[in-house]
C-alpha cells in the first residue's frame, strides 16, 4: 500500500513536472508569423560628408544578417510584409576630452544611419527615425588603424538598435 502511493505521489509530480512548461524566446522577436512572412532590406547608401568606402556594404549585410539569423522571416528582394531602407547619413570624428596642453586625448568616431521601416500588415507601426551610435579611440592612434573594428563595433550596436526598435517591440 505504501509503495503503490509513493509510485502514485511520484507520478502525478512527475505529470505537473512536464505538463507545466514556460517557454522564453531569446531573440527578442514579438512577430506574427501567420501574418508576417517576409522581409525587405534595400542597399543603405553612405551619404556621410566623410565616406569610409566599405561602411554601406557592411551595414547592409548585418542588418540582413541578424533578421535572417533571429527571426523566420525569408528576405526577398521586393514587396516585403516588413521593409527597411534608408541611408547612412553621418560619418563624423568629434574631439574629446582636452588635456592641459589643449590637445585632444580622445577622438569620438560617430555613424548615423537614417531608417524608414514599413509594416504592410500593421502600418501603425511604420516610422521614420535616425539611429547613432559611437566609440571613443586614443587621440594617439591614426583613424586608419582603428577604423575597421571600431566601424564594426558601431555597425553591430546600430543593427541592435534597429532591431529593437521594428521586430522586438520593447
Amino acid at each position: 500500500m505504501l509503495n503503490a502511493k509513493k509510485i502514485w505521489i511520484l507520478s502525478l509530480i512527475g505529470l505537473l513536472v512536464t505538463a507545466c512548461s514556460i517557454s522564453y524566446k531569446f531573440n527578442g522577436a514579438s512577430i506574427d508569423y501567420t501574418k508576417v512572412k517576409t522581409i525587405t532590406i534595400k542597399d543603405f547608401p553612405n551619404q556621410a560628408p566623410l565616406v569610409y568606402p566599405p561602411l554601406s556594404q557592411n551595414f547592409t549585410e548585418a542588418l540582413k544578417d541578424i533578421y535572417t539569423r533571429q527571426t523566420r522571416l525569408q528576405l526577398v528582394n521586393n514587396n516585403g510584409d516588413l521593409d527597411l531602407e534608408g541611408e547612412i547619413t553621418g560619418y563624423e570624428l568629434t574631439p574629446m576630452a582636452v588635456k592641459e596642453d589643449a590637445y585632444a586625448s580622445q577622438t569620438k568616431l560617430t555613424i548615423t544611419v537614417r531608417v524608414r521601416y514599413s509594416n504592410r500588415v500593421n502600418p501603425d507601426e511604420d516610422f521614420e527615425q535616425s539611429f547613432s551610435a559611437y566609440r571613443e579611440f586614443d587621440a594617439n592612434q591614426m583613424l586608419q588603424d582603428v577604423q575597421d573594428e571600431l566601424c564594426e563595433e558601431i555597425v553591430e550596436e546600430l543593427v541592435d538598435q534597429i532591431y529593437n526598435a521594428t521586430v522586438a517591440n520593447w
